[in-house]
């Protein structure tokens, strides 16, 4: 029987949702590169380095904003779309709760991480827009990607970056050489406005939310899974940029966030396949880590081709990123080049992850990137002061690379056990992914 693969690949939900997120990845791509460019130029390397530095500050408590609250929706919602109104009503209770204490939390301690001419107005607008008004629209993002409307997802996470260009534009014809207080002013409306939308679409599509209490607490530790996790991820990718304006300087940060950015541009078609896939990990895993590791695996072959070209690319383009940035950001591609591997040591490691996740062992995926966090920080304190950014992006192989094999070995491990276990814990993954806005 002969077998039409054009015409399985055009019906395949897969490929359609892929589709979708790929496309609002390459438009929202395509604007965060305008916003980047007019950001960095418009501040300069020193002010765009303290921005950078509170957004990672910042980045380490926002999974803890709502505990998981996106990714419980997403987990229960894929599997039973009847009780969407419940977990949309249970996250904004917790997103603005504990959004807020965490916001006192952070405002409160950013002088002991952060420079001292790091302006505390800064710490607080950035902090109400990723801690308490950003999980909105992840939470609404997270909704959509639970009932497969990829293309509804994939319209807000491109506003809130349209939303962001739009603001820096209009600073910038006010104000060419902004303060990084100005820009954070404007970062912060932009993400209200994005916020307000998000949440009348939800509303639109799903009717009006609805509270179940007694789930928020059955599911309390669950969600603390979800975000110590995430808190972890986001220590080993953007805690070297805050140790980096602390000990070393903000002009150093800045140069260091700048290649990066060019990274998490590079990782976005895998990124948009991972968010795609994400629901689909849960109901693999229902048959055991085996179908979610097989699963994973399907999907981690054309991805790691993928990253090796985006990484001879990346060498090859990096003399060009000067021209584009100004030459306070000389030397962005000399740490490109440094950092080009990265987008394949995710490949590698995040769909394993996520094999772990959709099986029910997020506590094995959550120990495991607290180790490399913690690895990640120990590494930084020694190699940052002695090699500044190089020691940095040094640091960001060896702990992605290190993540990649933790991640093989525990499902590797568990495969030879024979581990079927229910959905006890669920997933801290790429649903919705966070990108610092740098």
């Amino acid at each position: 029987m002969k077998v039409d693969l054009p015409r399985r690949v055009r019906t395949s939900t897969l490929v359609q949702n892929a589709g979708w997120m790929f496309g609002g990845y390459g438009v929202r791509t395509v604007i965060q590169g305008l916003y980047f460019v007019l950001i960095a130029r418009g501040l300069g390397a020193q002010q765009y380095g303290a921005f950078v530095a509170i957004t990672a500050l910042v980045a380490i408590a926002a999974p803890f904003a709502g505990f998981g609250a996106a990714n419980l929706l997403v987990k229960n919602v894929s599997r039973n779309r009847s009780v969407l109104a419940a977990y949309w009503g249970n996250g904004l209770i917790l997103i603005c709760a504990s959004g807020v204490a965490f916001l006192v939390i952070v405002v409160g301690f950013a002088r002991f991480f952060l420079p001292g001419s790091v302006a505390v107005a800064s710490v607080l607008f950035v902090g109400i827009s990723d801690l308490v008004l950003l999980p909105l629209v992840d939470l609404a993002a997270a909704a959509f990607q639970a009932i497969e409307m990829m293309n509804r997802s994939a319209q807000l996470q491109v506003l809130i970056s349209g939303s962001r260009l739009v603001g820096i534009f209009v600073l910038l014809l006010i104000r060419p050489h902004p303060s990084a207080v100005e820009w954070t002013q404007i970062y912060v409306l932009a993400t209200a406005a994005t916020a307000v939308f998000a949440l009348a679409a939800l509303g639109k599509q799903a009717g009006a939310p609805r509270h179940a209490l007694r789930r928020i607490g059955s599911e309390f530790i669950e969600g603390i899974y979800f975000s110590a996790g995430l808190s972890a991820q986001s220590i080993y990718n953007n805690i070297d940029k805050t140790m980096l304006s602390r000990m070393v300087s903000l002009d150093a940060a800045g140069v260091y966030a700048a290649a990066y950015r060019f990274i998490d541009v590079a990782f976005a078609p895998v990124q948009s396949l991972l968010s795609a896939s994400y629901p689909r990990f849960f109901r693999h895993g229902a048959d055991g880590i085996q179908a979610s590791r097989s699963y994973g695996l399907r999907l981690t072959r054309p991805s790691v081709i993928y990253s090796l070209v985006a990484a001879v690319a990346m060498l090859m383009g990096a003399p060009i990123l000067p021209m584009i940035l100004g030459s306070q950001f000389a030397r962005t591609a000399e740490v490109l080049r440094w950092l080009a591997l990265l987008p394949l040591l995710k490949t590698l490691h995040y769909f394993m992850a996520n094999a772990l996740t959709g099986a029910g062992h997020q506590g094995t995926r959550t120990s495991m990137q607290a180790v490399v966090a913690v690895f990640n920080v120990l590494v930084n304190l020694w190699i940052i002061p002695a090699y500044g950014w190089r020691g940095a992006a040094g640091s960001s192989l060896a702990s992605d690379g290190l993540l990649a094999a933790l991640m093989y070995s525990a499902i590797s491990f568990k495969c030879r056990r024979g581990h079927h276990r229910n959905y006890s814990f669920g997933a801290a993954g790429v649903a919705p992914q966070r990108t610092l806005e740098s």
